[in-house]
């Protein structure tokens, strides 16, 4: 029987599940997403929910990619800098709409935004890694 408190291991339970759910990323990068982009979406996201062990995890992987510092010192407060190109903060204003998921939000002018920048399909791939993050936010969350 298990301790009622000991931490979740999804992964060890469920691995054929979690194992496709990891393929997913590398699909995404198959699709042309960026990784300092994709490291952004992930960072902000995780940032949102909360996740701790996400952002230090994306934190790394942001420094691997090239993002410089002065990006991630003021990645929370993106829109009071000018570290951020225009398509980056579509990106990021997308991101932020779809962690918080306000009811009330109209997405029609985040989208005109995007398609700036990005093509439908890319645009696709973006929202992927959003609700990917924000679901491995919640999964990671729940073994602690």
């Amino acid at each position: 029987m298990t301790d009622t408190n000991q931490p979740l291991t999804h992964e060890k339970n469920q691995p054929e599940i979690y194992g496709h759910l990891g393929n997913t990323h590398a699909l995404m990068a198959n699709h042309g997403l960026d990784h300092a982009l994709s490291v952004l979406i992930e960072l902000r996201a995780s940032q949102i929910n909360q996740c701790a062990y996400c952002v230090a995890m994306h934190l790394s992987q942001a420094r691997k990619a090239g993002v410089s510092q002065a990006k991630l010192d003021t990645l929370v407060v993106w829109r009071e800098v000018d570290h951020f190109s225009p398509a980056e903060q579509a990106v990021l204003a997308w991101t932020e709409a779809l962690t918080y998921l306000d009811r009330d939000q109209d997405l029609s002018e985040l989208r005109r935004d995007l398609r700036k920048h990005y093509s439908d399909q890319e645009i696709s791939v973006i929202t992927a890694d959003i609700g990917m993050i924000s679901l491995w936010n919640r999964v990671q969350k729940s073994k602690h």
